[in-house]
């Protein structure tokens, strides 16, 4: 089949690139509204006057305007006059519009009844029911923010102005009054401490001084103790002096034993002489030398033994003398050990140079330090008298009394209510949306009954015929289904869904005009590109679904079908309906049926000029749908 009709493998891929081609139109519509808010146009009209409100000059409407073209959530377009607004919004030129009137400040600052400061959003449900919603969603939101800026402002005003802050406003007098006393005695005390700094900052400085004194004494102490220390003896010196003492004492002890017993021997000794000599004296024949000899003998004997007792007495002294120096030395020795531990302890505890340097310079900076806090506590004491002056002119300029807040709880807390007032009014969503899905309906509808007759063949007898009575003809059959499609589709809209219309005659006309129209686009479509035209007629229905603004206002699908809209039949078709059946667009249906019209000429001429027609007997002609 491919190879005897090779055009049929570029049908089959135009087929299969349909539903992605549909998918892609009609998304990139509604990809992301959001995005695109700020090209939705709304009106904005500031007729507020402002007041004046406790000295103070203020004006909402301004405000509210600047933070609006701020905040750019819309393309906001400032407009002098209210009518003019409402006109743009009943034409269609903007989505909806926010009007100020001329006393919101006066009644929306005051807060004296609930809701009185009103804002008028104003809308054509008619136009575009999704520009309806979003403005209803704007108000509300409008509402909730001017009235908490509000709230934020009057609670600064709260503070000094309601009757609670009468009270705290002598709370406040009597605090002020008791920081004065305590700034007074602070003052005094202040003063008090800056003498007492000035006595301790001379004591500081005689510290310092006898710091200074007192370490250079102990370094002399110390360099004396040591020199005591060197000067002492050794300890082995002072050991040999204690044992030398003691061996003293102790040969002393043995010389007199000694000499005791030289003395017991030299009596004995005198006593054996004096026998003898007695003898030789008593015996006649004795010599005489040798009498006079023992008479010496004895004397000698004699002068021995007293030699000895006196020798034995001073023996006796002397080894007391001695004993007494061996203990003095004894004791003299142990002194200089002790002299020696004391001295070395002494040396130990005290302190070293590198310490007295430090204690010199921390007295130095207790001096500074003393100076510096001198000179803090006298300003310090110049602040707190600065700070009792200050006090005393506050109490002086503190009012008495403050004047109430005006105003009701209620005005207060919700004194801005935004007024939504809607044009060409819809009953409901289903309503709204209704002339979006009867175009969309007229076009399946017309397309079917194009789709119902060979759209080139002829019956061979017609031949003779004008081409425009070719034409017309041709679409006899389906030009009555789309009569008879719009008929059934009013009676359903009216009857069955019991949709609300102004103008009954007005739609039906409306209905007929876009049937026909749609059909001799779908007729041409086919007549010149064959069934391939049956596939370009669906996308072309995606594409003024999408950029007619039949989802949402076609500002927010972008920029591109928001420049193709005015261009495409389905765009003028829907604004008709919408004007005959809900007074939409100021009532002005003429001009969408009249540029309906145009196309339906348009694609009339067209069809009729397009290839030439295939005859063939009317006995030969089949139908196109088998049932």
């Amino acid at each position: 089949m491919i190879q005897r009709y090779p055009k049929m493998l570029g049908a089959l891929a135009l087929v299969a690139l349909i539903p992605s081609i549909y998918l892609f139109i009609y998304l990139s519509s509604i990809w992301d509204p959001a995005a695109r808010a700020v090209a939705l146009p709304v009106g904005l009209v500031n007729e507020d006057i402002g007041l004046v409100y406790r000295t103070s000059e203020i004006n909402l409407g301004s405000q509210l305007v600047d933070e609006l073209k701020k905040r750019q959530e819309f393309n906001f377009i400032q407009t002098p006059q209210q009518e003019q607004a409402k006109q743009w919004v009943q034409s269609g030129k903007l989505a909806f519009a926010l009007i100020i009137p001329s006393d919101f400040s006066a009644n929306a600052v005051p807060g004296l009844e609930d809701g009185q400061g009103r804002l008028l959003v104003y809308t054509s449900a008619g136009n575009n029911f999704e520009s309806s919603v979003l403005a209803a969603q704007f108000a509300k939101e409008l509402g909730e923010d001017v009235n908490r800026t509000l709230n934020e402002r009057r609670w600064a005003l709260v503070l000094n102005s309601s009757p609670g802050a009468q009270r705290s406003l002598a709370r406040l007098r009597q605090a002020l009054e008791q920081v004065q006393a305590g700034a007074t005695e602070l003052a005094r005390g202040s003063a008090q401490a800056e003498s007492s700094s000035k006595t301790l900052k001379l004591g500081a400085q005689h510290l310092q001084e006898g710091v200074a004194q007192l370490t250079e004494g102990t370094r002399q102490l110390g360099a004396g103790v040591r020199a005591i220390e060197a000067g002492l003896p050794s300890v082995d010196e002072v050991r040999g002096l204690r044992l030398g003492a003691e061996a003293l004492a102790a040969g002393h002890q043995e010389l007199s034993k000694g000499l005791q017993d030289l003395k017991q021997g030299s009596q004995k000794l005198n006593q054996s002489v004096g026998a003898f000599k007695l003898e030789a004296d008593r015996n006649p024949f004795t010599p005489t030398p040798i009498t006079d000899a023992l008479s010496q003998i004895f004397t000698g004997t004699s002068q021995l033994d007293e030699g000895l007792l006196r020798a034995l007495d001073g023996q006796e002294k002397l080894s007391q003398g001695a004993g007494t120096l061996h203990s003095k030395i004894r004791a003299l020795a142990f002194g200089v050990r002790d002299l020696r531990a004391n001295l070395r302890l002494m040396s130990s505890k005290l302190p070293e140079d590198e310490q007295l340097e430090k204690l010199r310079g921390g007295a130095v900076e207790l001096q500074d330090g003393t100076e510096k806090m001198n000179q803090g506590l006298h300003r310090l004491n110049d602040g707190t008298q600065e700070l009792s002056a200050g006090v005393a002119l506050i109490l002086k300029e503190l009012p008495n009394s403050v004047d109430a807040i005006e105003g009701s709880a209620q005005g207060l807390a919700h004194s801005v209510k935004p007024v939504l007032e809607i044009d060409a009014p819809v009953a409901n969503y289903g309503s709204g949306f209704a002339p979006n899905i009867i175009a969309i309906a007229m076009w399946l509808g017309a397309g079917i009954s194009v789709f119902l007759i060979h759209v080139r063949v002829l019956p061979a007898f017609a031949k003779r015929f004008h081409p425009v009575a070719q034409m017309l003809g041709k679409l006899s059959v389906p030009a009555m289904v789309v009569l008879l499609q719009a008929s059934v589709l009013l009676c359903v809209a009216r009857g069955v869904l019991g949709i609300s219309i102004q103008h009954l005659a007005l739609t039906w006309m409306m209905f007929v005009i876009a049937s026909l129209t749609f059909m001799f686009i779908v007729f041409a479509l086919s007549r010149a590109l064959g069934d391939a035209g049956k596939a370009v007629a669906m996308l072309l229905l995606a594409l003024q679904v999408s950029a007619s603004g039949g989802v949402m206002p076609v500002e927010l699908s972008g920029s591109l079908y928001s420049l193709i809209s005015p261009w495409l039949p389905m765009t003028w078709v829907i604004k008709g309906l919408k004007a005959c059946m809900f007074d939409a667009f100021e009532g002005d249906w003429l001009t969408p049926a009249a540029i309906t019209l145009g196309w339906c000429v348009l694609f009339a001429g067209l069809a009729s000029l397009a290839k030439r027609w295939r005859y063939e007997h009317h006995l030969r002609m089949r139908q196109v749908i088998e049932l």
